[in-house]
Parts: structure tokens; sequence; C-alpha cells
């Protein structure tokens, strides 16, 4: 093993595709720039046939572009492309709610309620830091309690899309934000699902209007204006 690849430490084959996406969507890797198969495996210590099969199913997903001789990069979405992923979004959360409220577990429910808890607590502190993690579990256990993998792998592809090409403002009206999760959590408990549905849509509005495309470096001809009124998850 080389330097480089003896530096960054050799990770099992299966955990690169997840490692590759992460590093398009921290930015590591921007909207254009070439994935050359022989530099990605020296970086993480494997050989060219996993990350090969990595980049096929980012392909997939829409983070990446294989094209015929030139090879791979990372994708460019278009305004439009960045517009859908909101609409999608607005689509599928007050579904998974609905769903969740028919089909969640005591266990989920319980993680929701402590997530609930945590979320007033640190927005009534105004530790702001820690809230978008928090709203991300939040929206990943209501997701999973739909008890549909399908649509919980959707949903966090579809968030994962969101948080590559938006960024947000630092959340203004947290306390708000926490306090229509436990209207929520509440509707889901009860089993309550045109409720959870009704809240989550309402939620799903409000929050998306927290979204701004990250700029011309991010997104080609980002020309739509996003209300930054602050995130809210």
């Amino acid at each position: 093993m080389n330097g480089e690849a003896a530096g960054e430490g050799r990770i099992p084959g299966r955990a690169v595709c997840q490692a590759i996406r992460d590093a398009i969507v921290s930015g590591v890797h921007p909207p254009g720039s070439r994935l050359t198969e022989e530099v990605l495996a020296r970086r993480y210590g494997v050989s060219r046939v996993p990350v090969r099969e990595a980049l096929r199913t980012l392909e997939s997903e829409g983070f990446v572009t294989i094209r015929r001789h030139a090879g791979a990069c990372v994708a460019e979405p278009s305004e439009q492309e960045a517009a859908d992923l909101l609409d999608i979004r607005a689509l599928l959360e007050p579904l998974g709610a609905a769903r969740a409220a028919q089909r969640r577990t005591e266990a989920h429910l319980k993680v929701l309620r402590g997530l609930v808890r945590l979320g007033r607590e640190r927005a009534r502190r105004g530790h702001l830091a820690d809230l978008r993690s928090l709203g991300g579990w939040f929206h990943e256990t209501l997701a999973q309690a739909s008890g549909s993998p399908s649509l919980a792998s959707l949903l966090t592809q579809v968030r994962r899309k969101i948080t590559w090409v938006y960024g947000a403002e630092v959340p203004v009206g947290a306390g708000e934000c926490w306090e229509e999760h436990a209207a929520i959590a509440d509707a889901v408990g009860r089993g309550d699902a045109e409720r959870a549905r009704a809240l989550m849509a309402v939620h799903t509005e409000r929050s998306l209007a927290g979204y701004r495309l990250r700029g011309p470096a991010r997104v080609r001809n980002p020309k739509q204006a996003v209300n930054t009124a602050g995130l809210r998850n």
C-alpha cells in the first residue's frame, strides 16, 4: 500500500460507496470534478473493483455522471432538478408521517419523544448547533417508523441530495420548529394518520423556505430565489 492509502486507512469494500457519497455531499468533490478509479482506490486502500461498483451505484442515485471514454465525474444538478428535490420531499414527508402513525412501534415512539425533549431543551438554551442533527434524526426515525424500507430509503436519499445542493441559514424560530415536531410525534403516538400527514405537510412547507441554493460553485444557473427565513428541519 502506498503512502496515500496508508494515510487514509483501508476501509471495507462495502463502505466505499458511503465514503464517496459523503465526500460528495460535504463538498470534498465539487460538482463537475473528475472521480478517478485509481485515485479513489488508493485513497481508501481498496482495489478498483469496489470503487467501480460504488460509482455505478452513485450514478443510479444521481450523484455521479459516467460518460463513455470520459469516465466518472460528480453530477451538476440543474436549477430545475434542485427545485424538484424540494417538491419530492414535500410529497414524501407527509406520507411517511401518516404511515408512521399506522405502523410505528413503541421503540420508535420512545426515540421520537426523546428527540423532542432534547430538541426543546437545546432550543430553549440557545444551543442551535445541535438542532440540525437532532432534526435530521427525528425525520429519519419517523421514516423508519413508516414500516416501509422503500419509502425510508427514498426519504434518506432525497434529504442527502438536498443537503448536497442547498445550504440553510442558522436556525431561527427553533422553539416553534420543535413544537411542530412535538405535535407530529403526538399524532403518531395516537395513531392519527390524517393529523400526522397534515401537520407534516405544513411543517415541511415551512422548513423548505429556509433553504437556498449554494451558488454557481454548486449548481449551474442558480436563479431560483428561496426565502431564507431560517432552517427548520
